[in-house]
């Protein structure tokens, strides 16, 4: 339960500028988090996800990283959070490339849902790949597993 008086004390506060713009950065990295989230969820294929992801996620946690550079300032804390926005503008983006190139080179089409769902140019056609390989959830995941020793290959 919300006790009521810490409550009122929160909202009738003056908070500085400084702690304003710490507060805007997080709410801020929180929106961006949850948008990227929902894209991962919601669009039809492995690039528009990784697209939705990659970005989102890249803005959310370097604005979070931000709000604790603002917070911190030049020491401590403060350069980690700043490190942190650098490796992440440094890596997300390299790391998205690499996966987009390795979903190109499988032969994972622009516009499909993979393993049979429904995408943007409607449903994906047989999955292709080595024999034995099934997909993680009846027909809908995306996720490849190997088959146990004894279990005929999958057929499709």
């Amino acid at each position: 339960m919300i006790n009521m008086h810490t409550l009122s004390v929160a909202l009738n506060s003056t908070h500085s500028p400084r702690s304003m713009f710490v507060m805007f950065f997080i709410i801020l990295g929180c929106f961006f988090l949850t948008v990227g989230t929902l894209g991962l969820l919601r669009l039809p294929d492995v690039y528009n996800r990784l697209h939705a992801t990659s970005k989102s996620t890249t803005l959310g946690a370097a604005s979070i990283f931000f709000s604790g550079f603002l917070h911190y300032g030049f020491q401590g804390m403060g350069l980690t959070s700043l490190v942190g926005v650098l490796f992440l503008f440094l890596t997300a983006p390299t790391g998205g490339h690499m996966i987009s190139r390795a979903a190109q080179k499988m032969g994972v089409d622009v516009g499909r849902a993979p393993c049979g769902g429904a995408g943007l140019r409607g449903p994906s056609p047989p999955r292709r790949g080595p024999p034995g390989l099934q997909c993680a959830a009846a027909g809908c995941g995306s996720i490849p597993l190997a088959r146990g020793p004894g279990e005929p290959a999958a057929q499709g």
